[in-house]
């Protein structure tokens, strides 16, 4: 009798650490998932005169890629999003984290730029607010401004195709608001 208790709670503890074996590590889930993206006010990129909103984002479903010259992973995922950017019907938003604006803009020209509009937060404040934890990061918003999806690391072919892709075309049916 003495010896059932620490037999259950080892059992238990064993029940845990098996099942924790089983999940992706990669995995790291957001609070912001279904939750309307956070208010934001950013220069562009290219001119510093041009603001950008949350409200610019509004009425269609938006891939935003957060990225930086810096960033070697994004420097991996960039040949995927020019793809992207030329065979599919999809709106990707690029903003350029933690960076120079000489830095991005070079990347850009040298790599080429997927991005209809490339918002400038080099102090990552928006990044913050979104909960990034490092780039490269990718979020689906869909019409109104909700976080749907968030891929942490660089979007994959595998993500496109099974996550991202079906996801864009359910929210592009959905009827408007």
């Amino acid at each position: 009798m003495r010896y059932l208790v620490p037999i259950a709670i080892f059992g238990v503890l064993v029940a845990v650490l098996f099942i924790g074996l089983k999940l992706d590590p990669r995995y790291v889930p957001s609070p912001l998932i279904n939750k309307p993206a956070p208010e934001f006010s950013l220069e562009t990129l290219d001119d510093p005169a041009i603001i950008r909103t949350k409200a610019d984002l509004l009425g269609r479903p938006v891939l935003v890629n957060i990225f930086a010259s810096w960033c070697s992973a994004c420097r991996v995922e960039h040949p995927l999003l020019m793809e992207i950017a030329q065979r599919e019907q999809v709106e990707i938003i690029g903003i350029d984290y933690k960076d120079s604006r000489a830095d991005g803009r070079a990347l850009l020209q040298a790599h080429g730029n997927p991005y209809r509009d490339v918002l400038f937060d080099p102090a990552g404040k928006l990044g913050l607010d979104l909960g990034v934890y490092g780039v490269p990061e990718t979020f689906v918003l869909d019409r109104r401004g909700v976080i749907r999806f968030k891929q942490v690391g660089p979007l994959t072919p595998e993500a496109w195709r099974n996550d991202v892709k079906p996801l864009l075309a359910k929210l592009v049916a959905e009827p408007a608001p």
